[in-house]
């Protein structure tokens, strides 16, 4: 339901994930034409079989960018052991996927650099969280990547519900990655901008608004010889005062156990979460849930 949605009378079907072909110019050059994800941050541009925990942090679901329609460009430089860097931007629609609705002129320009500065990691490692093939060496990526949506019609640009009133969004999406010998460390750190993130129904007087603000995740691990693994992460996610009276403050913290049978295709997951948040820096609610899921992928 989250990726497809309700089926709903006179509404299109958000049937329709990634359909996208690719020209490559060169060893350095491709050009996309399409629907597929935007070159966004870290943890949306991985596969869901590649998490370490069963579910992307609050902080991508409030911030990431998801899938769009247009033009992608790629430079893609790298080398095993040196200084390597990546280039890729896009230039899409601004609705998301899907989006069958009335067009406009607003359209959402992207633009990402990640650097390797100890050359690239193995078997493409920047695409899957934790380190299961045991880097010999430091692997270190940098990115962030930026996002300008003009004249968005939802509620996070290529996401969420119609806006009463047009907006312009900004988002900025930093992360680091660093693995070596079993243990992972990444962080990230998101935030969109408006210049007023409430819209009103001239009809209803009804508000829906934009969540502005910035979030941060911080996400450890190890992994043992024998394809255990533990896995700690952090996220906080803070409104801006704008819309600090309709989105509380959050904290998660997450404690994880895996077991790989065969990579990230077939494992086992154990993981435990707090969820606090907090209502006008004053009351505040727990929630505690656990989770258990194996996964079982092609």
């Amino acid at each position: 339901p989250g990726d497809v949605g309700e089926i709903e009378s006179g509404e299109n079907l958000n049937i329709i994930r990634d359909a996208v072909v690719y020209y490559r110019a060169s060893d350095h050059w491709n050009f996309g034409f399409g629907q597929t994800k935007l070159p966004g941050n870290r943890q949306r541009v991985n596969s869901s079989g590649g998490l370490q925990l069963s579910d992307r942090s609050i902080t991508n679901s409030r911030f990431n960018i998801d899938r769009d329609f247009g033009f992608f460009v790629n430079f893609i430089n790298e080398e095993p052991h040196d200084f390597s860097w990546n280039i890729k931007s896009a230039i899409s629609t601004g609705d998301g996927r899907n989006f069958t609705k009335s067009p406009d002129n607003g359209l959402a320009y992207t633009s990402k650099l990640e650097l390797l500065p100890l050359g690239r990691f193995h078997k493409d490692g920047v695409y899957f969280e934790g380190d299961f093939f045991r880097e010999k060496s430091p692997k270190l990526m940098l990115s962030v990547a930026y996002h300008f949506n003009h004249n968005a019609k939802r509620q996070a640009g290529v996401l969420g519900s119609e806006l009463y009133e047009t907006r312009n969004l900004r988002s900025i999406l930093a992360d680091v990655m660093l693995k070596y010998q079993g243990f992972c460390i990444m962080a990230s750190f998101m935030n969109r901008n408006t210049g007023n993130p409430l819209t009103t129904s001239p009809e209803t007087g009804d508000v829906r608004s934009i969540y502005v603000g910035h979030g941060m995740d911080f996400q450890s691990s190890y992994l043992f010889l024998n394809h255990f693994e533990i896995v700690g992460r952090y996220s906080a996610l803070k409104p801006n005062d704008a819309v600090s009276d309709l989105n509380p403050i959050q904290k998660q913290y997450t404690i994880g156990i895996n077991k790989y049978i065969w990579e990230h295709a077939f494992k086992v997951q154990l993981e435990a979460n707090l969820d606090r948040l907090y209502f006008n820096d004053v009351d505040e609610i727990r929630n505690i849930f656990l989770r258990f899921q194996i996964e079982m992928g092609i």
